[in-house]
């Protein structure tokens, strides 16, 4: 389990590099680094159960166990304070959004992100298609169009064109 958990924390924390100019705050990967010592701390107190109960001793099985259940707990908070604040950091990732597409201009670096977040994700915009109607970008083209990085990957034509929603 330490293992799965630390090169999870170890491909967020890669990935994250793709995705920076969408998190701004850098403690977006407090979570990763969270898991990487999570990782740590179950290999210890997997070693102390194991040794524990090679040794089959009773002192080193109670501490075992109430080690097990105080990261219960602060599991069982961790998803409470997960599940309350859900709302907050999807609101701040929206923002954080809509600004770095507001910023697109097609050539840019934040542009290249957008570009490949769409392409990754097959999404067009924050929620969708029209929210490409109210940035600077699609003001100046002046072509009713979105990037072609919102056309579906099956669209052989596809112009980007507002008039062909079923090709985004």
């Amino acid at each position: 389990a330490a293992a799965g958990l630390s090169y999870v924390g170890a491909y967020v924390i890669n990935t994250y590099k793709s995705y920076d100019n969408f998190l701004q705050d850098k403690y977006a990967l407090l979570p990763a680094v969270i898991i990487i010592c999570v990782a740590v701390v179950m290999f210890i107190i997997g070693l102390i159960g194991c040794c524990a109960t090679f040794r089959e001793s009773r002192v080193g099985l109670g501490l075992f166990f109430a080690i097990i259940l105080v990261i219960f707990i602060a599991e069982v908070s961790a998803f409470v304070l997960g599940f309350v604040y859900r709302e907050k950091v999807k609101t701040d990732v929206q923002g954080t959004m809509h600004s770095v597409f507001e910023s697109y201009d097609g050539k840019n670096p934040e542009s290249s992100v957008v570009d490949y977040l769409q392409e990754q994700l097959h999404c067009c915009g924050v929620k969708n298609y029209s929210d490409w109607t109210t940035t600077q970008w699609f003001n100046s083209t002046r072509n009713n169009s979105v990037p072609l990085s919102c056309c579906r990957q099956d669209a052989k034509n596809c112009t980007g064109r507002l008039d062909q929603p079923q090709e985004l």
